[in-house]
């Protein structure tokens, strides 16, 4: 059984919703907002490469790529972040260094986050040490499907306490 969330308490108008969304499927939004939309996407984005066969000449490559994304349109902006495992934050570090574009992490036994918590805590602090700006974490999805939530709630406590300024 599904738990109950607050979202199927809020009332809904269908009607005004449909209305509204159908003007706004009619209005046309011009070439240049939709250029400045874009760019603007586009430095909200995390490049990532989260693969067993990640080596630091890939690691290197993207950050390349994440400075400069298409190299014949300088007035493309970079991306947010790169975003690696805790062993490549070292190499991201370096590779990004003098520009504005942060190092993600994933922590906290990626991708499955079926591991005991002081071993997803070492993970998450270990690539803070290497020097991660940003965590992305793993919650255990399986207490969070049963709606055991406070227990979710103090795991996300643990791993934020874990990532310290990160």
């Amino acid at each position: 059984m599904r738990p109950e969330t607050n979202f199927e308490k809020v009332p809904i108008d269908r009607v005004a919703v449909e209305e509204r969304v159908g003007r706004l499927n009619k209005r046309s939004i011009k070439k240049e907002s939709k250029i400045q939309a874009l760019k603007l996407a586009l430095s909200m984005v995390d490049l990532t490469t989260l693969e067993g066969k990640d080596s630091e000449g890939k690691v290197r490559q993207l950050c390349q790529k994440a400075k400069s994304p298409h190299p014949s349109m300088p007035d493309i902006p970079s991306v947010a972040a790169v975003c690696v495992y805790p062993n490549m934050v070292r190499i991201a570090k370096e590779s990004l260094r003098g520009t504005n574009i942060n190092v993600a992490s994933v922590a906290s036994a990626f991708p499955s986050g079926m591991a005991p918590l002081p071993i997803r805590i070492e993970d998450t602090k270990f690539a803070v040490e290497e020097g991660a700006d940003e965590v992305d974490m793993v919650i255990t999805r399986g207490a969070f499907l049963e709606g055991e939530y406070n227990f979710v709630f103090d795991e996300i406590a643990a791993i934020k306490e874990a990532c310290g300024d990160a």
